[in-house]
């Protein structure tokens, strides 16, 4: 129904941000991916996918249509709902889950959380032939380092359903090792040892 929305960004985490358009907050859920490309700047347009249930109308949002098109292909595998289409998304760059799917990588797609061994078949199987005839221009931005990068981690692995310590022992890990990352690296590695 709703094709894209464009607007003043006036909430961002890496989980999801909050769009202004028309005097109206729209709450949009949102990939990792898009997080890298919309933090920094006040005003973005993403291309939306609607999910209407009987609890809730849901909106998810994609900086590119790439990587939206992708989030629907996903979604339209049985075993895969949005919520673990966007932890693949937020786990890996759209261009390494077209990759890993072309190149049947089963390891690779296991390693996101919520995926197991059939499910990441079911992924190939369903997926390889689509994939090769989407295009692929997503890029990663990456942002500068600040002191919030463990608060805004754990705050979008919080939300993305973890255990909140297991989370702080794992960053804690991570940012000790390996001071530099930014906000965007430490979810994707935290995302891999939790």
């Amino acid at each position: 129904m709703y094709e894209y929305i464009q607007g003043k960004i006036t909430g961002l985490t890496p989980t999801n941000a909050i769009i202004e358009a028309g005097s109206i907050g729209y709450f949009i859920n949102i990939s990792l991916n898009t997080y890298s490309l919309v933090n920094g700047k006040e005003q973005c347009k993403l291309f939306l996918h609607q999910v209407v249930r009987e609890d809730a109308h849901l909106l998810y949002g994609f900086a590119e249509s790439g990587e939206r098109e992708l989030f629907r292909l996903l979604v339209s595998v049985n075993g895969i709902g949005s919520n673990t289409a966007l932890m693949m998304l937020s786990s890996l760059s759209p261009e390494e889950i077209r990759k890993a799917i072309l190149e049947e990588n089963v390891t690779l797609l296991k390693s996101i959380k919520g995926i197991g061994a059939k499910t990441a078949q079911r992924v190939i199987i369903d997926l390889k032939d689509k994939i090769g005839k989407t295009t692929a221009s997503d890029q990663i931005l990456m942002t500068p380092a600040d002191n919030t990068i463990r608060d805004e981690a754990l705050s979008a692995l919080v939300m993305l359903g973890f255990a909140k310590k297991n989370i702080e022992k794992e960053l804690d890990k991570l940012l000790k090792a390996n001071p530099d990352l930014t906000v965007e690296e430490t979810i994707k590695m935290a995302l891999k040892g939790l």
